[in-house]
Formats: C-alpha cells, sequence, structure tokens
C-alpha cells in the first residue's frame, strides 16, 4: 500500500523534474546545479507541506469523481479488471484512506528505492553531448539526497500478470452536469483485450490497428475534417445516432500491453452497445481494406512527425525512450517500421488478441448490462452477438 499512497505525491516531483530540464540550453550549468542542491533541500518537507499535499490529493479525488468525462475513472477501472491485483492493476489515484498516512518517513522510504541512478535518465536537447556529460559529473556526481544513500532493499521488480474480468461501479450519472445546461445520463462501458508491451515486433501493428478503429464523440461526428474515416466513426457513431461515443485506446507497458474501446449510451440501450462493441472487435480479424490501412499508417505517420515538431515533445520523447528501453529510435525508423506494417500483420495480432479473456469496466446505471460471461461468449464467436436471454416476466 505505501507504493499507492506516494504515487500522487511524488507526481508534482517527476513533473518538477521534467519542467526543470528544459532550460538547458542557456542556462544549463545553474539548472544542473541548483537541480543537485534541490534534491537536497526540497527533499526536507515541513509537516505543513505535506499537509498542503494532503490537501490537493483529496481535492483531485473529489474533482475525479464529480467531472463529467469518467475516461480516467475507466482507465482506473479497465486496469483493475486486466491486472487483478497485480502491477499495473493496482491503484494509480491514491485511496482516500490512505491520504492521512502520507509523511516524511514514508516519502523517503520510497525515494530510497525508486529514485537511484540506475532509474533516472539525463536527458538534453539542443546542447552538444559532450558539455552536458561534463556538466553532469561536475553537479550531480556525489550528491548525498536528504533520504541517504543506503542501498535499496524493498524494490518491486514484479512482472505484469493478465488476468482479464470486470470491474463495476453502479452510479447516479444524471446529475453530473456542472452547469445550468443538464448532460444526459450516460452508462459508460469499456472492454479491453491484451495486446503486447512496447519492446515487442507488434507493438508497431497493433498501434496501426489503434488508429484504424479511431473514434471519439458523437458531436464530433458529422461534417468533413473529423476523422469520419476510422471504422469506430463508420460503422458505429454514424449508424447508431444514440451511442454517444466509441474511442478506441492502446495502453502498452514494458511487460503487457491492453487495447480497448470506451463507448456511452443511454441506460436502456447498453446490451446494444455492448453487443455493437464487441461485433467491431470480432471485426478486426478480419478482412483489412488496402485504402484504411494506408489511411492509418499515414495518419499514425503524421501524427508522430508533428508532435516531434516540438522540442519539449523531443526532450520527453528521448527521456522516455531510454529510460524504458535504453536506446531511442529516430523518427525515420519508426515511420519505416509504420509503412511496412501488411494488412496480414493486423490480421495476425488481432486474431492473437482475441483469443484472450476480455476485461470489462462499466460505470452508471448498470440495470441492463450483459454478463462477464455473455460478453466473453460473445468474443469467442464469429459474428460477436451477445447469448439471446429470455424472460418470462419484464
Amino acid at each position: 500500500m505505501k507504493q499507492n499512497i506516494l504515487v500522487e505525491l511524488l507526481t508534482f516531483w517527476k513533473n518538477w523534474h521534467f519542467r526543470l530540464l528544459l532550460d538547458l540550453t542557456a542556462k544549463m550549468k545553474f539548472c544542473l546545479r541548483w537541480k543537485s542542491m534541490g534534491v537536497f533541500v526540497t527533499a526536507r518537507h515541513q509537516d505543513e507541506e505535506v499537509e498542503m499535499t494532503r490537501m490537493a490529493v483529496q481535492f483531485e479525488l473529489e474533482d475525479l469523481n464529480m467531472r463529467p468525462d469518467p475516461e480516467p475513472l475507466l482507465t482506473e477501472m479497465i486496469h483493475e479488471a486486466a491486472y487483478r491485483e497485480n502491477t499495473v492493476g493496482l491503484h494509480r489515484f491514491c485511496p482516500a484512506e490512505n491520504i492521512a498516512k502520507m509523511s516524511r518517513e514514508v516519502l523517503h522510504s520510497y525515494l530510497r528505492n525508486y529514485y537511484t541512478p540506475d532509474r533516472m535518465v539525463l536527458a538534453g536537447v539542443g546542447v552538444e553531448h559532450q558539455l552536458l556529460v561534463e556538466c553532469a559529473r561536475k553537479y550531480l556526481l556525489g550528491v548525498q539526497p536528504a533520504w541517504g544513500s543506503v542501498e535499496a532493499v524493498d524494490v518491486d521488480r514484479s512482472v505484469a500478470q493478465y488476468t482479464g474480468g470486470i470491474a463495476k461501479v453502479e452510479r447516479d450519472m444524471s446529475n453530473v452536469s456542472l452547469g445550468p445546461t443538464p448532460i444526459p445520463e450516460l452508462t459508460h462501458i469499456m472492454v479491453g483485450l491484451e495486446s503486447c508491451s512496447f519492446l515487442e515486433e507488434d507493438f508497431i501493428p497493433f498501434a496501426v490497428l489503434n488508429m484504424m478503429m479511431g473514434g471519439g464523440g458523437s458531436f464530433s461526428a458529422g461534417g468533413p475534417g473529423k476523422g469520419m474515416f476510422s471504422r469506430l466513426y463508420l460503422n458505429v457513431l454514424n449508424r447508431h445516432h444514440w451511442m454517444y461515443n466509441a474511442t478506441s485506446y492502446h495502453h502498452s507497458y514494458e511487460d503487457t500491453g491492453l487495447l480497448c474501446i470506451h463507448a456511452s449510451a443511454d441506460p436502456r440501450q447498453v446490451r446494444e452497445m455492448v453487443e455493437i462493441i464487441t461485433k467491431e472487435f470480432i471485426l478486426m480479424s478480419g478482412t483489412v481494406d488496402a485504402v484504411e490501412l494506408e489511411r492509418a499508417k499515414t495518419q499514425l505517420t503524421s501524427m508522430l512527425m508533428m508532435n516531434l515538431e516540438s522540442r519539449p515533445v523531443i526532450f520527453e520523447d528521448v527521456g522516455r525512450q531510454v529510460l524504458a528501453t535504453r536506446s531511442r529510435k529516430l523518427p525515420h525508423e519508426l515511420c519505416t517500421l509504420i509503412r511496412n506494417v501488411k494488412p496480414e500483420d493486423v490480421k495476425r495480432v488481432a486474431s492473437k488478441m482475441l483469443r484472450g479473456k476480455p476485461a470489462v469496466a462499466a460505470l452508471g446505471d448498470l440495470t441492463n448490462l450483459p454478463t462477464y460471461e455473455h460478453i466473453q461468449t460473445a468474443l469467442s464467436s464469429k459474428d460477436g452477438r451477445l447469448p439471446r436471454t429470455y424472460r418470462l416476466f419484464r
């Protein structure tokens, strides 16, 4: 539970470190010197600072449960269902009962185990490599952190174990509007299947498949230039006017991955909505049109290159890739991998994915939600249809 307690508290620290390193070009020596001192000084939190952080975490949890957009909460739930009680399935948001347990001692214990040199990357953009190395040696080596330099003893090296399953939260979604205009009461469903890690060769085909599914909200479903040629727009939002959202997401980690579809509709049409989503999953392993595949690859390449036009994004890309893979793939290498994806690659990874157990997250009025067994049966069938149910009394 200590890791769950500290995730929210350390978020501020990690964001601060990233912002600090962005200014290495003009004031690199000053920043590195201040950073090395900051590790020592800012780690000595006073009780009132920790209390302010507790209040900030409490506010974020309250905001999470009040906001009309349930996507962060559904993402938390789908991971909880997919990886029951292990690794990425553990709580990402601090449980409310753990806020009071935050303390300087617990914080230092976490930092002592996880903020070690072998888990850190110093990244720089727009600076000569040798100069960055020399400054790092001068200002970062030999610094004694406030939490001590004792060797880490309690590092969690667990490997993600995909379990599949369902996570449900019954909630009244009729009063989530923050203004005078009411928001329709919706039930939100997310269905996911295990994909692959970002270290595997199938990562790029899964990224193309996710882009091919696309999707979004019904507000953007009309009019030109709205990404309407993705499957979830063409087959779902344009054909079923009562669906408010259908979006594909792909979460990829060092040892696992999860491809899922989030959909929302009126509570009375939950069963029909789930069946539409299971049908789309089954269609992933069917025929892949050459035109839609080229469009998805072009869109993925375009998104990659446009993001890398920003220097802060390049900086983050360098740091994340080196931290995760010990190397960095250049943009032209990634574009080549994307161009080499063939229809049979997409069909192969989709067929492999469909052989696993599903993960399901459901939020709202769940009166008409199909059982987990029925959803699993639909994803194992040829057409994605849910088993028919018959009731003597209604």
